[in-house]
């Protein structure tokens, strides 16, 4: 399994991700937290599966830390 977050099926609602919000794409900052809700409704996404962290914050999941 990948862990690069591109597909929906290696992201589950409580796992720790990194990802990158939309005001962040060009520098590439990364944002990490608990997946609250997974956005995105296709089995998989070429820059990544769109999630809501706990914290409220939305983007696009580049890694999956746990």
């Amino acid at each position: 399994m990948n862990n690069n977050g591109t597909t929906r099926k290696a992201i589950q609602i409580g796992c720790e991700v990194a990802i990158v919000q939309k005001n962040h794409q060009r520098s590439g900052e990364l944002t990490e937290g608990i997946v609250k809700r997974i956005l995105t409704n296709t089995a998989s996404h070429p820059h990544g599966i769109k999630v809501m962290l706990e914290t409220g914050e939305v983007g696009r999941v580049k890694s999956i830390l746990n």
